[in-house]
């Protein structure tokens, strides 16, 4: 039994760095054939010292766009971070030059969520929303009062090529307790936290609510508890192509953190939230008929186990037979190692035991399809190091 791995290309020569991992010797059914990886943010490289937090969509063209957190000082979360964007227009296999397209000045701009709108008439090509967060203190401080993290959007009618102005939606789709900060800010509910997905959002494909705009997001409420209770997963959406935004329930599961949504074969959506609270280290799930304006009980994944971290979630229509969910996380209930995809044909209701991407040191993650229908996924690599694409054939996935 013989594996041999093949790299090509450097980034240093303006190329990207490929890997196609094959096996010899083996039926190509019991291994992992054919995956191939291409670096797309390397540490250190386009003026940030660490990237981080993926989000990857493909336009109607069949171009991928990669976008990320690029953190020009460390690695940490709050300081001057940036959203940056990649294209390929090969399906993965290079990238081309870094673009900044937030920068919040020497504080956070982050949790890029891209979507794009393809419903509207003023744009037979798409419209492409991109979702994110600034911040102007930590995490901590935030949880505690003493900042608001605001919510915003651009949008580029060209596939990224160029962007719109910023538009605060801050208060459409959050409740934060802060009056001396701004009047629009006097909210009862003292939400303070607050991130998109991170990860794409996605657009309703079919049926009664075709054509919404969907972003799953999280935030916390009032003073920090114990076990990060005071977080709670929600939801944001439009239907009238970004113009007005409203909220959708919160999910009353203490700890519910940053989550990811999908629309389901029998019309429905599903959230699936990471369990910041850590009372079971498994997802957290909640369905809805109504693509989310009203939310069935959570039920705690128990076939989907999690170290507490975020995960990815998409629908996906094979050549043959009825559309299934996708979901990228770390197959671990302990490390964030060993990112795997796995396969629901039922909405949600079960899991398969999945396959592993890579089992070494791995974190976040976003799924895309491709336009030639293989899967994709943007990961985080290697003690965060570096934001690596994967792509595969369906066909390998459910062998």
């Amino acid at each position: 039994m013989l594996y041999f791995v093949l790299v090509v290309a450097s980034l240093a020569t303006g190329q990207p760095n490929v890997s196609t991992i094959m096996a010899v010797g083996l039926p190509a059914d019991t291994v992992r054939q054919r995956i191939e990886e291409t670096t797309v943010f390397q540490n250190g490289e386009g003026g940030y010292l660490c990237y981080r937090i993926p989000a990857i969509v493909r336009s109607p063209g069949g171009n991928l766009l990669a976008f990320a957190e690029g953190r020009r000082t460390d690695c940490s979360d709050f300081g001057d971070v940036d959203i940056v964007l990649r294209i390929s227009k090969d399906n993965g296999q290079s990238w081309g030059p870094i673009q900044t397209v937030v920068d919040f000045g020497p504080a956070q701009a982050g949790n890029p969520a891209p979507v794009f709108d393809l419903t509207d008439a003023a744009f037979p090509n798409g419209k492409l929303f991109l979702m994110y967060n600034t911040g102007t203190t930590s995490e901590a401080n935030v949880r505690k009062g003493l900042a608001v993290r605001e919510v915003w959007y651009k949008t580029s009618a060209n596939g990224g090529q160029t962007w719109s102005e910023p538009v605060n939606i801050t208060a459409q789709v959050s409740r934060p307790n802060k009056l001396d900060m701004n009047p629009r800010y006097a909210f009862t509910e003292d939400w303070r936290s607050y991130a998109n997905t991170p990860g794409h959002a996605l657009q309703l494909q079919s049926g009664r609510y075709k054509g919404r705009i969907f972003v799953a997001a999280n935030h916390s409420e009032g003073e920090p508890n114990p076990q990060f209770r005071d977080y709670r997963a929600h939801g944001f959406y439009s239907d009238d192509h970004g113009k007005t935004w409203k909220l959708s329930p919160t999910i009353p599961y203490p700890g519910g953190n940053e989550s990811t949504a999908a629309e389901t074969a029998d019309g429905g959506l599903l959230l699936n939230a990471r369990n910041q609270s850590g009372d079971v280290k498994n997802r957290l799930l909640a369905a809805s008929t109504n693509a989310g304006e009203s939310w069935a009980p959570v039920k705690v994944a128990t076939d989907l186990p999690d170290p507490v971290c975020q995960g990815s979630m998409i629908d996906y229509h094979p050549r043959r037979g009825a559309a299934v969910l996708l979901f990228s996380n770390l197959n671990s209930q302990t490390n964030r190692a060993n990112l795997t995809i796995r396969v629901s044909r039922d909405n949600g209701k079960s899991w398969s035991v999945g396959k592993s991407i890579y089992a070494g040191s791995s974190a976040y993650s976003d799924l895309v399809i491709q336009s030639d229908g293989r899967i994709g996924v943007l990961y985080e690599k290697d003690n965060y190091t570096r934001i690596t694409y994967a792509r595969f054939r369906y066909d390998w996935l459910v062998r």
